[in-house]
């Protein structure tokens, strides 16, 4: 399995004019850890995480260090700590040397990345813009989609998550970052969460309406709305 067969492919972006406040509330209501930040040809330019947040002086949590380490410190540092604090836009407080993946990476080469730089999710790049995201999660989903790791997805199995991912957009009316498809060999399997037992149910028939679909196995979970934002 390659990165296009697991990756969630409507990700969730900001531009680099969103303020702190609309990133903090873009993370909340979608139950997210971090959001690209992303021009408008969809070019990825960094991306702002929980961590990027924790530390504001709007909420008291600026660090706070001994007078010994602003000794040792560069200017350049402090400089840089300050904006990461004080920043008010996503340009300003945005991790900008990103780590990322290509579309036909392989899952053994995202684990290693992941793994390597000790971070949970990778955005996928293809031609320098933004395609998807692909995190632990993920991978694990395609674990147990694909237990024989000799087997290798099919084309056609790409395009079938595609229309299966496209057919519970359009169909069922479900806020797509809240479900995901894998497709091995026609069988589909739906994860995420959606606010009624309804809304779930609408999404397996969706998939199960996509032709060449031969299963549909349904691991979505009702959570109810306010839990989540939704």
């Amino acid at each position: 399995m390659q990165a296009a067969d697991v990756m969630t492919p409507n990700v969730i972006t900001v531009s680099p004019d969103a303020t702190v406040r609309e990133i903090a509330e873009r993370l909340l209501a979608n139950r997210i850890s971090a959001v690209p930040v992303v021009d408008v040809d969809g070019g990825l330019l960094g991306i702002v995480s929980e961590g990027d947040l924790i530390r504001r002086a709007e909420t008291e949590t600026e660090r706070r260090e001994n007078w010994w380490l602003r000794v040792f410190a560069t200017q350049d540092e402090e400089a840089s700590k300050y904006v990461k604090e004080h920043g008010r836009l996503a340009r300003e407080v945005m991790t900008r040397d990103v780590v990322t993946t290509t579309p036909t990476a392989t899952l053994r080469e995202i684990a290693d990345l992941l793994e390597r730089h000790h971070i949970k999710r990778l955005p996928v790049v293809d031609g320098g813009r933004l395609v998807g995201i692909v995190s632990r999660a993920n991978i694990l989903r395609g674990l147990i989609a694909a237990p024989d790791p000799q087997l290798k997805t099919a084309s056609d199995d790409r395009k079938l998550r595609e229309d299966v991912l496209k057919a519970i957009s359009e169909q069922s009316g479900l806020v797509m970052p809240t479900i995901d498809a894998i497709v091995h060999d026609g069988v589909a399997q739906l994860w995420g969460l959606a606010r009624s037992d309804a809304r779930a149910k609408a999404a397996a028939v969706a998939a199960e309406n996509v032709p060449g679909i031969r299963k549909v196995e349904n691991h979505v979970r009702h959570v109810p709305g306010w839990y989540y934002g939704l």
